[in-house]
């Protein structure tokens, strides 16, 4: 059974930090603020409800991400919700609940980006075949 993929829109807590696997895997680790910000009646904006989930980013997207978000961007992540468990150094069962990002971008409502494509042979992705289109149908 696969999970649902799930997008979270938030504020990076800090930048993210870019760490490479003993296989050489790029992977990118940040976490993401969310926050439900609600008018008073006086008009003064006041903090509800505040949740924080840790993000995953793999391979290139790691990378790119590492290159291009810092910390108090709002970006949009797309992925799938993961759950794992650890034993802290209290000697205590932690599950923890993160997002492998899918894909992320900047948040586009109040800013602007700047989009440069990378190949797909510099993201480390072989070439597609070209399509030989079909017989037209005469």
């Amino acid at each position: 059974m696969a999970l649902p993929v799930a997008t979270f829109q938030g504020n990076l807590t800090a930048d993210p930090e870019l760490k490479f696997t003993p296989n050489g895997q790029a992977v990118a680790n940040f976490r993401l603020a969310m926050t439900n910000r609600q008018k008073t009646d006086d008009g003064k904006w006041e903090d509800k409800d505040q949740l924080f989930i840790g993000v995953s980013a793999w391979e290139q997207l790691a990378e790119n991400v590492v290159e291009t978000l810092k910390k108090g961007m709002a970006v949009i992540v797309v992925g799938q919700l993961k759950q794992r468990s650890y034993e802290n150094k209290e000697g205590v069962t932690v599950t923890v609940t993160e997002l492998r990002a899918y894909d992320v971008g900047p948040s586009l409502r109040y800013a602007a980006a700047d989009v440069k494509k990378v190949s797909r042979q510099q993201a480390g992705e072989q070439p597609a075949k070209p399509k030989v289109p079909d017989a037209p149908p005469f």
